[in-house]
């Protein structure tokens, strides 16, 4: 079971107030500009706000319970953060919009047991700006009403050139 998954997905309900949000992406997420495609990204992410096409935040969560080894899955994960950050990085520069970039990682024994050079990578991804924001487990509790009111926010400010 996605316990992690579900606390992040009652959260952003309990937050979102009356706007559309998608809470599993089906399909690639893509990027308009003047009512015409742009740029798609090279891989679905778990989630988006308010849909995937032009989203103004977008997530990933990685929750790895019940692992007794530490394998390419972990790394897999690390990397696919990494190209949506770089892909998204340039999509942000050109069309000059905000779009959030987080990532939400959950289980302590992964990430400080058998993956320190993993979460080091993240760190090195925060600082590059490939990431907006890692949120480590229960970090989501505090900080997904004051992101979503972000969000929020930006989407009100930039909705005549998302639509």
């Amino acid at each position: 079971p996605n316990y992690f998954t579900g606390i992040i997905n009652i959260l952003l309900e309990a937050n979102i107030g009356n706007y559309d949000i998608n809470y599993s992406a089906k399909e690639l997420t893509a990027f308009t500009l003047r009512h015409v495609p742009y740029r798609s990204l090279s891989r679905r992410v778990d989630g988006s706000f308010p849909s995937v096409i032009n989203p103004i935040a977008l997530w990933e969560i990685k929750e790895y319970y019940f692992t007794r080894t530490f394998g390419s899955r972990v790394a897999d994960g690390v990397y696919e953060t990494q190209l949506d950050g770089l892909e998204l990085d340039e999509i942000r520069r050109t069309l000059d919009i905000p779009i959030h970039h987080y990532l939400m990682i959950d289980s302590k024994f992964t990430w400080w047991g058998m993956g320190k050079s993993y979460l080091c990578r993240i760190f090195d991804m925060m600082h590059m700006g490939l990431v907006t924001e890692v949120l480590f487990g229960r970090e989501v509790v505090d900080r997904i009403p004051i992101i979503t009111q972000q969000w929020i926010e930006d989407y009100n400010q930039y909705k005549s050139f998302l639509d």
